[in-house]
Parts: structure tokens; C-alpha cells; sequence
């Protein structure tokens, strides 16, 4: 388990936890309660920390997908380009843009006079249309966010993939193949899951109106990738597998 690819899921599984757990408490706070209220201060925390998760989790499958790229395409070179150095350094980086990108995000806002939230939680698209200022420059840094953290590092997968399947036809029987595609299925499905949620929820201008579907885009990428995101990834590891079975 003490390899680049372990250490970034293991950084995957943080993010997935540090998100969930600004979420999920609570609304279920709520939904026992029979409540559907959150202080401004809460809001605000939640905002920046689902921000915060949602951010670095788009730079970290990037890294992950240029990691089955190196392992798949550079198989000779790949101990040393993805020493642990480089991986530590390479984490921090993502943390660090993660983090500016939500303090910058949420700094911008700005409130003084509606307060009902069009969604379960607190998130960019909702509580930017209570601002009862101009919204412009709230807008452009979202932009920018999605223009670079969103399509910017999707391009990236995609252009790894396209290199990973174009050495993946290069190998010699269908066996070799199979066993080269199996281990970046796991990163795919994720992705896939991840991305489609949040492209569909980001890239629409905030005059849109937020309807139901919204609130069920939300829960797949708030509540259900994160809790898919571990089975995905262990349960097609051999020894977890055996593990998981003997206990």
C-alpha cells in the first residue's frame, strides 16, 4: 500500500471526508430536528470548506490520472518520477491552490438581504444569488474556477487517457491490454461520477433557476460519489478484497 498511487487515494479519501462531514452533520441536524435553518456563520464555514474539498478533489484526480499515465506510458521511469518527494510536493501544491481558490471564493461574497437557500447546503451557485450587491467580480472569480480548475484539468484527464489508450493498443494480446485498462478503471469511474455532476451544476450562469434537479445533482457529487469513491477503489484491490471476505 506504500505506493504513489495508495498515497493519493489515501489523499482522495481526507478530501472525501473533510466535504462529507461539512455537509452530512448538519443536515442531518435538520432532518431530525424537523428543522431546515443554518446560522450565517455556519453557512459561510460550509461554503468554504465544500468549496475548499470540491476544488483540490478536481486537482487531485488530475494528478492521479498523470500518475496511470507515467505507470502505463513511462513504465521504466516510473519509480523515479513519482519518487515520494515528488509526490509530497506534488499534494502540497494541490492543496495550496485548493485552498486560495475557496479563500478567494469566499471572500467575495456578500450579504445584507435574503436568506433562504435554494439547496440543502451552502455552495457557490445558491448563495450567490442572495448577494445584494453586484455580483460581477463573484462572478468572474467563479468563471475563472471553473474555466481552470473545472474544464482546465479535465482537458488534462483527458488528454492522459488518450496517450494512456494509445499505448494501451500498442500492447501485444488482449490479456496485456485488459490488465493495463484494469488498473485505471477505478480513476475513470470516479471521474466520470465527479465531473458530470459538477459541470452540470457550475458551468450555467447564475440567472438560472435552481430547480429540484440541481438539489439531485448536489446530493450525487456531495453524498454519493464520496461514499462510492472508497468501494470503487478498494474492493477491486486483491487483498482488500481478501481481507474485507475474512473479516
Amino acid at each position: 500500500l506504500h505506493t504513489p498511487m495508495y498515497f493519493f487515494i489515501s489523499n482522495l479519501a481526507i478530501l472525501d471526508l473533510v466535504g462529507i462531514s461539512s455537509v452530512l452533520p448538519k443536515m442531518l441536524e435538520n432532518l431530525i430536528l424537523g428543522k431546515n435553518t443554518i446560522s450565517f456563520e455556519g453557512c459561510v464555514a460550509q461554503l468554504y470548506t465544500f468549496t475548499f474539498s470540491g476544488s483540490t478533489e478536481l486537482i487531485l484526480l488530475t494528478v492521479m490520472s498523470y500518475d496511470r499515465y507515467l505507470a502505463i506510458c513511462q513504465p521504466l521511469h516510473y519509480i523515479t518520477m513519482m519518487s515520494k518527494g515528488t509526490c509530497i510536493s506534488l499534494m502540497a501544491t494541490v492543496w495550496a491552490i485548493g485552498t486560495i481558490n475557496s479563500l478567494i471564493n469566499t471572500l467575495l461574497l456578500d450579504f445584507c438581504g435574503p436568506n433562504l437557500v435554494q439547496n440543502f447546503l451552502c455552495e457557490i451557485p445558491p448563495v450567490l444569488a442572495l448577494s445584494c450587491s453586484s455580483t460581477y467580480v463573484s462572478e468572474i472569480a467563479v468563471y475563472m474556477a471553473d474555466i481552470i480548475l473545472g474544464m482546465g484539468n479535465f482537458l488534462l484527464v483527458i488528454l492522459s487517457y488518450c496517450l494512456i489508450i494509445i499505448t494501451i493498443l500498442k500492447i501485444q494480446g488482449s490479456a496485456g491490454k485488459w490488465k493495463a485498462f484494469s488498473t485505471c478503471s477505478s480513476h475513470l469511474t470516479i471521474v466520470g461520477l465527479f465531473y458530470s455532476t459538477i459541470i452540470y451544476t457550475y458551468i450555467q450562469p447564475t440567472s438560472t433557476p435552481l430547480k429540484k434537479k440541481n438539489k439531485a445533482a448536489s446530493i450525487m457529487y456531495t453524498l454519493v460519489t464520496p461514499t462510492l469513491n472508497p468501494l470503487v477503489y478498494s474492493l477491486r484491490n486483491k487483498v482488500i478484497k481478501a481481507a474485507f471476505w475474512k473479516i
